[in-house]
């Protein structure tokens, strides 16, 4: 009985071979399935690259040009994507599951970096996701200029997520598991490939393999690095920025050659310094076609001392107070880069620091959070004794959504008649803060007539009232100085220009809703100079400034003071007397000779390369400039 069972199982085991010998694929049908899926995937990566170019673009006829000019790297990147989706098939263990994942991620950041474009004038760099939690923060006032956009956001948001988890599950039950066999051989196809990709976009290095490619960094011109190698490749390369590389020529012994100009006397005095930077702040006047029933900035336009460069438009205010707090320059950093948020991690060479060095009670205001743009470290790390912030202000009043200019100002006055000694305060507000919805203010006293639209009018509008605010500010400012005994020194600057999109367009100002990083010198002066006012009770108006870098604020602030010092007045008044404005696209003389993209030009000015080399070894060097340059930091910056 037991011989006739073996038997049987013998039969049926022999039986079960035979069938799945005979149901086992050939090479061939193996070699066809393969194929077919490469095939699929890269029609799918094809779709996909399509779709990302043609939001990052907004332009059907640019995305096609990006696919048939051959120099370009569309192709490319479609062989990147499908490389990335079948490594995610090999880890997900499903065929064209990694579409799934890809697509609804990348398409998003390109949404956002289009968002960004439009509304800033820059595309999406990888440095831009450190100050996420600020853009999130913001969200309340992006809802309150459109509510319906924001609604419809929402719901749309809704229905994609809903809709994403339905086609996974639909997708997922009707694509094949992959064996272990299948899945390993994705992976060892895939992840030298992208490892090789990685290897290649360091964009300090030349790589043959990169040029073959058709990837061609352009770091220097960022909005033209994205129209060549499109959103995935530019953003790619852009992921080393804000690693810094050498300088050609520094070393300590470059740094100790650097001469010290001859330094003036100081005067005994010690004047109290009140330094505003005031948000958005601007002259609505110039917007073509647009009549007012008073001027909106009376006091600025009696007093204003000249125009601050800005090095950034309708945002990233940071980089502004960085400059001006610093005496340092955005033109020698990286491309996108943040110095807020991404360098400063030590004490760094400041105005704050050198007027403690001095005797001053140094303080920063400012009516919102403190971990916005990382200030709370940063101002510690420049030397501020405190930081008075949302944190720790009293109850400020608003007007509209946010801290009013008039409510800061009377709170810089009760700080300041409270504090014995001189002091210097660096206030930045917050009321003129962007976007500007229509009807924001219940009692607006600016009327503004103008043939565009109802949309863009009432935004003109809203900006126009915020900086009668300010003006009226600064107003009080100079009334309550006018009557104190001690010599007072009033800056007061905006960092620059507004946010107003659609109402540039309309009035002619300019040809699209951002300012240009690259264009004829007036055609950058209109688009990055805003009002400069430095003022004295004893002396008044100091005329003549003109139009500045904000990295030369702390030079005109301790002239006007009589305070010496040997980069602050030596260092950067040598460089002073040569150009006015230092900026990544632009360099100004003193003559008004420009010199247009002198960054990529042999033959830098030696003076300008030694700024370059001095700030790099105060940031990232070995700051053999110290003791000559910065000796208050041996006492206070540890």
């Amino acid at each position: 009985m037991v011989r006739q069972v073996e038997q049987v199982e013998v039969k049926t085991e022999s039986a079960w071979q035979a069938d799945a010998a005979a149901t086992q694929p050939s090479m061939f049908a193996i070699y066809l399935r393969h194929t077919g899926y490469v095939i699929a995937v890269c029609v799918l990566s094809t779709v996909l690259v399509f779709a990302i170019e043609l939001v990052s673009r907004g332009s059907i006829s640019e995305t096609m040009l990006f696919f048939q000019e051959l120099y370009r790297p569309a192709w490319t990147t479609v062989g990147f994507y499908a490389l990335v989706m079948i490594a995610f098939d090999a880890l997900l263990g499903r065929s064209h599951n990694g579409l799934l994942v890809v697509a609804p991620c990348v398409l998003l950041f390109t949404w956002i970096g289009r968002q960004k474009a439009l509304y800033l004038g820059d595309p999406l760099y990888p440095t831009d996701f450190l100050y996420s939690r600020q853009v999130v923060d913001l969200l309340p006032l992006l809802v309150r200029e459109r509510p319906w956009s924001a609604a419809g956001i929402v719901v749309i948001t809704i229905l994609v997520s809903a809709g994403l988890v339905l086609t996974w599950r639909f997708w997922r039950q009707r694509t094949f598991r992959l064996n272990g066999r299948g899945r390993l051989w994705r992976l060892v196809v895939a992840i030298p490939a992208l490892v090789f990709f990685v290897s290649i976009m360091d964009y300090n290095n030349f790589s043959w393999a990169r040029d073959r490619l058709r990837v061609q960094p352009i770091m220097w011109d960022q909005k033209e690095n994205y129209a060549h190698n499109g959103f995935t490749m530019a953003f790619a390369l852009n992921l080393p920025m804000a690693d810094l590389t050498v300088p050609q020529g520094y070393s300590s012994d470059a740094i100790t050659a650097i001469s010290m100009p001859a330094i003036a006397m100081e005067s005994q005095d010690k004047p109290d310094i009140i330094m505003v930077m005031s948000e958005s702040f601007w002259d609505p006047t110039r917007l073509r076609g647009v009549n007012f029933n008073r001027d909106p900035l009376p006091t600025v336009r009696a007093r204003q001392s000249g125009s601050v460069f800005s090095p950034e438009f309708g945002g990233m205010t940071a980089n502004v107070e960085f400059e001006a707090l610093t005496g340092f320059s955005n033109a020698f950093l990286p491309y996108g880069s943040i110095p807020y948020q991404q360098y400063i991690r030590h004490p760094l060479p400041s105005l704050p620091t050198f007027l403690k060095s001095k005797g001053y009670v140094t303080k920063a205001i400012h009516p919102y959070h403190e971990w916005f743009w990382n200030r709370r470290n940063v101002y510690q790390a420049f030397g501020f004794d405190a930081f008075r912030s949302e944190e720790n202000l009293p109850k400020l009043a608003s007007r509209g959504p946010l801290v009013s200019d008039a409510a800061l100002m009377e709170e810089v006055i009760r700080e300041a008649d409270e504090t014995k000694g001189p002091f210097f305060f660096f206030t930045v507000t917050l009321q003129g803060h962007g976007p500007y919805e229509p009807y924001r203010y219940k009692d607006p006293s600016i009327d503004v007539a103008t043939e565009t639209g109802v949309a863009e009018r009432e935004a003109i509008r809203t900006y126009s009232e915020g900086v009668a605010d300010a003006d009226r500010g600064l107003k009080r400012l100079m009334d309550w100085a006018s009557k104190r005994k001690r010599q007072t020194i009033l800056v007061f600057f905006g960092d620059h220009l507004p946010p107003l999109g659609d109402a540039y367009i309309s009035t002619g100002y300019m040809k699209g809703r951002v300012a240009d990083r690259r264009a004829p010198l007036d055609e950058m002066l209109k688009q990055h100079e805003t009002p400069l006012v430095v003022w004295s009770n004893r002396t008044g108006t100091n005329h003549g400034i003109g139009t500045v870098s904000p990295a030369f604020l702390p030079l005109h602030v301790l002239e006007l003071a009589g305070l010496s010092h040997p980069y602050y007045t030596g260092f950067l008044g040598a460089i002073r007397d040569r150009y006015k404005v230092i900026d990544r696209h632009l360099l100004l003389s003193t003559d008004d000779m420009s010199n247009p993209d002198w960054i990529e030009k042999p033959g830098t000015d030696p003076l300008i390369n030694n700024f370059r080399l001095l700030q790099y070894d105060m940031m990232f060097g070995n700051r053999a400039g110290q003791d000559k340059f910065f000796p208050e930091l041996n006492v206070h910056g540890s």
